[in-house]
């Protein structure tokens, strides 16, 4: 029997009226994934606790069976572990966005973030431009004085550790939370430390708005990635043994760091995939072929993981939230499905949203999403398509950490 996780991130959301009253679920061409749900079981499940706010690092906890209330220290030292950063002891963690800043020398804190990912960077242009801002020999100083360091990734997600950083209380609002707004209405609060943090990314903004790699993306018709964004703070942690748990192992295969962060952290394997972007032009081939090695190769469970809704959704695309549902049917559901089926193999497999992103707003939710359970070995009939409502008609799940032992019928 093989296990299979899939997470379509943040595909899950609420009735708009651009599609006529349905979700983008409900409007979405998924024939295989909707197939899969009428032949087994379909539910809904809270994968975040109310206490926590919504987000991949707490719901993919849990999906991984991991409670975030007792395990979840913050987003960052996960994205570290699945990026190789080793979080240091006495240091505090956090996310480093690349971000794109209205354009012009006023005021960092009357300025709006257009873009929490510079308009989808390339990793190399990212690590190019972060790098050369850490060089400046002011900006280097200003690092120094606050203990910081970055560590540059190949994506708009850099991870940024500050030695004795007072986290206590801070209050630093993610960037795709307040698109189109004025930053100073967000500034850092809670402690001390939160003015060094905000002082740091103005005096980023000033050093990067035309600095000679942002004027060359400006020629290019490319948003600048004029300034950066520190969020998603936390100190070192560690997860319970995947394989000691559910007695089986094997390898997750995502293009998001955190979720590499996750896996490797349980004892997984993370698997990366050469032109995997987390948007809607990620190499899908590619995956589904690290998938059928990983299972060939002898794992037994293996999570797939598609960034692509939820980065839609951020960028305020339906049109890319639409075609992320349908190329992870298309071109990741239904030819797994097809060639566990041509090589003999017995398969159970989950598939669910981790959490909901609205399109609404463009940012997450944290009211239940639909999960679908399907047995190769015990089909079963007179299933709903894979949709929010229909899962609701289904059995509840109020605790995430209780799909896990679901998949391998614990």
């Amino acid at each position: 029997m093989k296990y299979l996780l899939v997470i379509g991130d943040g595909m899950a959301d609420n009735p708009l009226p651009e599609l006529d009253g349905k979700t983008p679920l409900e409007a979405a061409a998924k024939p295989a994934i909707d197939a899969l749900a009428q032949h087994g079981l379909l539910g809904s499940v809270l994968t975040v606790p109310k206490t926590l706010p919504p987000g991949s690092d707490t719901a993919i906890l849990s999906i991984f069976g991991c409670d975030p209330l007792r395990y979840f220290t913050g987003r960052s030292p996960l994205e570290a572990a699945g990026c190789g950063v080793a979080v240091e002891p006495g240091c505090a963690s956090f996310r480093c966005n690349m971000i794109a800043m209205e354009d012009g020398d006023g005021p960092f804190d009357e300025k709006k973030i257009l873009s929490h990912n510079a308009g989808s960077i390339d990793g190399e242009s990212s690590m190019a431009i972060v790098t050369a801002l850490c060089e400046i020999p002011e900006f280097r100083a200003a690092l120094d004085a606050a203990g910081m360091t970055i560590s540059p990734t190949p994506s708009f997600r850099h991870i940024a550790q500050q030695r004795g950083g007072d986290i206590q209380g801070l209050v630093a609002t993610p960037p795709h939370d307040i698109l189109g707004r004025r930053v100073g209405d967000y500034a850092f609060s809670g402690n001390e430390n939160a003015k060094t943090l905000w002082n740091l990314m103005a005096l980023a903004n000033r050093l990067l708005e035309h600095h000679p790699l942002n004027e060359a993306r400006r020629a290019q018709g490319k948003k600048p990635a004029n300034g950066i964004w520190f969020w998603a703070e936390g100190t070192a942690m560690a997860l319970p043994s995947f394989v000691e748990r559910y007695g089986h192992g094997g390898s997750v295969i995502s293009a998001v760091p955190l979720v590499h962060g996750i896996g490797a952290l349980t004892g997984l394997k993370p698997v990366t995939v050469e032109g995997a972007t987390g948007e809607v032009d990620t190499n899908y081939a590619g995956k589904l072929q690290a998938a059928k090695d990983a299972l060939l190769g002898g794992d037994e469970f293996v999570c797939l993981h598609l960034e692509a809704p939820d980065e839609s959704t951020h960028n305020g695309s339906l049109p890319d939230k639409l075609l992320a549902i349908n190329q992870l049917d298309s071109l990741i559901v239904a030819p797994l499905v097809q060639w566990l089926q041509q090589q003999k193999l017995d398969f159970r497999l989950l598939l669910l949203s981790d959490h909901k992103t609205l399109m609404s707003t463009r940012t997450h939710d944290g009211d239940p999403v639909p999960f679908l359970l399907y047995d190769s070995t015990d089909l079963k009939s007179g299933g709903l398509p894979y949709t929010e409502a229909n899962g609701q008609q289904g059995p509840f799940v109020p605790q995430g950490t209780e799909l896990m032992k679901m998949l391998f019928n614990l």
